[in-house]
């Protein structure tokens, strides 16, 4: 599976379990943060960043980051790291383009530990931690 086609199944997945992702309960142990400031350049690229930390994946993990801005319900994904559950506390960044081009301002930002189960032979998501912050966009 290529790496775009793992972003596009972790977007959908994401979209298709919203609920989850705004109540899910970490395991023991496992944290995910935002970073209060992120970055959105000229062409509209945005970057975020934080920290994680997870335990016992065993199909592929990834921290995946979704945006919005202002009073609108549209959110846009800002991309997926590939994350480690080894238990060690780790960075991670995202980069992404929306289709709708970020101002500088306050941001609305859910970053999402979620692992794609493939045991059934689809992948499904089982999520590790889930964060919702609001973050300060800087031109830059």
């Amino acid at each position: 599976m290529s790496l775009r086609q793992v972003t596009t199944v972790i977007a959908a997945s994401l979209l298709l379990c919203a609920a989850p992702a705004a109540g899910a309960v970490a395991g023991p142990g496992e944290t995910v943060t935002v970073n209060p400031t992120g970055r959105v350049a000229a062409d509209g690229t945005v970057t975020l960043s934080g920290t994680y930390r997870c335990t016992g994946g065993y199909g592929p993990v990834f921290v995946s980051t979704s945006m919005a801005q202002g009073d609108q319900g549209t959110r846009y994904s800002i991309g997926a790291t590939r994350a480690v559950c080894d238990g060690r506390t780790r960075a991670w960044t995202n980069t992404g383009r929306p289709s709708v081009t970020p101002r500088p301002g306050t941001g609305h930002v859910t970053a999402t530990v979620m692992e794609l189960n493939l045991q059934s032979g689809l992948p499904l998501p089982r999520f590790h931690a889930a964060q919702r912050q609001d973050v300060t966009l800087t031109q830059g």
